[in-house]
């Protein structure tokens, strides 16, 4: 383990070597301790041995802490040079009292007292559900979603703009609006809600993906009480929600950007940094040299913002407490790993054994994340799934990962009429992966035009496609507006307000008489695709075979064998009504006596080893097999 810290220390002094020295203020002699800030602000009795506190103050070289509360013991304290930060180590012994514990920082100026309430646990039994292959997600970027409060539209202290008019300012979607919204999202067949980051942001960082704060949320999103409350009552009406945890960046207005609490703290500074690169292949080329990945792992997300460098030791340790602090004070029940593969493997690996240790429940078939890799290729995207060590020596312990392969072929098949093969090509890749039926599918997010924009696209094709991604392998996603065909281009655009969330809204798409036809339309077929899945156990659990494909159809049965469960899905892809004649012969269906009709009004034989069904332009037929 100090092999590889020194490893990891040395690299970062490699990558710096070339910058200015690291700018150190001295403390000001003679001053007492002040403290601003403490992070964790709270932490729970029986929950962790250990805890590693981070103060923010000033004139702090040198202090030491101590504390009369009995079963915490203060292990030691390190000082930034500057004297702004002060990492303390504590141990927290069992039977440690659920109180509010004094914290006594003192230098040889004088001292002060800081606070640390300890809470009791909530019994965890039943919460910290994770989700698994029952579950449907649904991506949520709230601030577009729905305004349940307009009182935070323009919070005091703020420097975002509110506009709606505005594709890149606030637009006053909270938490509160979500949670009017819960049932609208529970009646469509949504069982797993993903929020894009509420971590508090400046300026008019709507996404929140620009944190300044990793324990405060967003005066535009509501109180942390709200945001307990909205995952309160989602758990109450069958739903779980993830956190969108982002480890690679802070915002560009962090306090810490031009005052870290290390060194090593950020790869490079403002003034002096690598610039991004997007490319993967360095990180999974067994053969790369390192200077393949440098920019990868190090370069300033889009330029700007200042990359965290999660191998130091401290930072490290911040990060993993962080999630569990969210974990704990919301009773999330998973996470979204925003730009997974820009932080390093060994970082993660660590990350994800702390978090087991504390909520060991997260295991088959409960997942616990999913990690962004957004890449079109199954040898990347698969290299990143934990599960097993890769050439590296390093298990990733990442749950699963989203099906970026998937989404670009059927957006590439159904919208363009590229061969059926592309989607088969895919599934094919399959075996890259330790659990491929775990990969969380889509059909876009709020990175991509949205697939109604798309060129060529059409209400018929956007049903086509949820069509094939409901019923093929893996976890559905979908983007909060695609079940009712929204529009929008490239980002911003592709995060247009829901209509009817909002004040002054014409609209109110949240009901089935605000919708037009269009919407109504789309809408209904992709509810009842959700039912259909939540009444199979074959769609959401069972085996995938390919039964025949060709450059226009693809039929595939999904089998769950112990629930007696057994479909045929056959698609049309062509642009009109074709017959086909499948072959079943040395396959799964070849004992099958019976088709009966379960979704797509389409009915098919079974003459002589043959499937025989007539199948309408781009739809999409579901049977039992008896």
């Amino acid at each position: 383990m100090k092999n590889k810290r020194t490893i990891a220390l040395l690299l970062t002094v490699v990558c710096l070597l070339a910058l200015p020295a690291w700018p150190q203020l001295d403390a000001k002699a003679g001053q007492v301790p002040v403290v601003h800030k403490i992070d964790p602000p709270n932490w729970w009795v029986n929950y962790t041995p250990e805890l590693t506190l981070l103060l923010t103050g000033e004139n702090l070289n040198g202090a030491r802490l101590e504390s009369p509360t009995q079963g915490l013991t203060a292990l030691g304290s390190e000082a930034s040079a500057n004297g702004h930060y002060l990492f303390v180590h504590l141990q927290l012994h069992s039977g440690l009292p659920a109180e509010t514990a004094s914290l006594r920082v003192t230098t040889s100026a004088g001292s002060t007292t800081v606070q640390l309430p300890l809470l009791a646990r909530d019994d965890p039994r039943g919460r910290f559900e994770g989700f698994s292959r029952d579950d449907v997600i649904y991506l949520i970027m709230p601030d577009r979603f729905a305004d349940g409060d307009p009182s935070n539209d323009q919070p005091s202290g703020s420097n975002g703009v509110y506009d709606r008019s505005q594709p890149k300012t606030y637009h006053g979607g909270d938490l509160r609006g979500i949670r009017q919204h819960l049932e609208y999202l529970r009646d469509l067949g949504v069982t797993t809600l993903w929020l894009t980051p509420v971590w508090k942001n400046t300026d008019s960082d709507y996404h929140g993906y620009h944190v300044v704060d990793f324990y405060a949320l967003d005066d535009h999103m509501g109180s942390m009480h709200e945001y307990q409350v909205l995952v309160a009552d989602a758990h109450r009406l069958g739903m779980k929600v993830l956190i969108d945890y982002v480890v690679n960046h802070t915002g560009p207005h962090h306090p810490w950007a031009n005052d870290p609490p290390t060194p090593t703290w950020f790869h490079g500074t403002p003034a002096h940094h690598l610039e991004p690169s997007y490319n993967f292949s360095g990180l999974v080329d067994p053969h790369a040299s390192p200077r393949e990945s440098l920019a990868t792992l190090n370069g300033w997300f889009a330029g700007k913002l200042p990359d965290l460098n999660p191998d130091d030791p401290e930072l490290a340790t911040y990060l993993v407490q962080n999630a569990m602090w969210w974990t704990e004070t919301a009773q999330l029940d998973g996470f979204r790993l925003d730009t997974f593969p820009y932080s390093s493997r060994q970082f993660w690996s660590g990350w994800h054994e702390r978090l087991r240790q504390v909520y060991p429940g997260f295991v088959d078939p409960r997942i616990m994340d999913v990690g962004e890799v957004a890449d079109p290729d199954s040898t990347i995207t698969s290299f990143f799934a934990g599960g097993r060590k890769q050439f590296d020596g390093i298990d990733s312990g990442l749950a699963t990962v989203f099906d970026f392969p998937l989404c670009n072929a059927l957006r590439d098949v159904v919208i363009k009429g590229a061969s059926m093969q592309k989607i088969v090509d895919i599934l094919q890749h399959d075996e890259l992966y330790p659990h491929p039926e775990t990969l969380v599918t889509f059909l876009g997010n709020h990175d991509n035009r949205r697939f109604m924009s798309e060129e060529g696209s059409s209400p018929a094709k956007l049903k086509a496609a949820f069509s094939l991604l409901l019923t093929l392998r893996g976890i559905p996603q979908i983007y909060s507006g695609d079940e009712i065909a929204m529009d929008g281009g490239d980002d911003p655009d592709n995060r247009r307000d829901f209509p009817g969330g909002f004040p002054g809204d014409l609209h109110n798409a949240f009901t089935a008489g605000g919708r037009t036809a269009e919407q109504q339309d789309v809408f209904a077929h992709v509810q009842s695709l959700l039912a259909l899945r939540k009444s199979h156990a074959a769609l959401r659990t069972g085996k995938q075979w390919h039964i025949g494909w060709d450059d226009t159809y693809y039929a595939f049965l999904r089998e769950s064998p112990q629930d007696e469960d057994k479909l045929l899905i056959v698609y049309n892809n062509a642009p009109k009504t074709i017959e086909l004649t499948i072959p079943v012969e040395n396959t799964p269906l070849e004992a099958a006596r019976q088709l009966e009709a379960v979704f797509g009004n389409t009915p098919a034989e079974l003459v002589a080893g043959n499937v025989h069904v007539l199948l309408k332009a781009q739809t999409l037929a579901v049977f039992s097999v008896r």
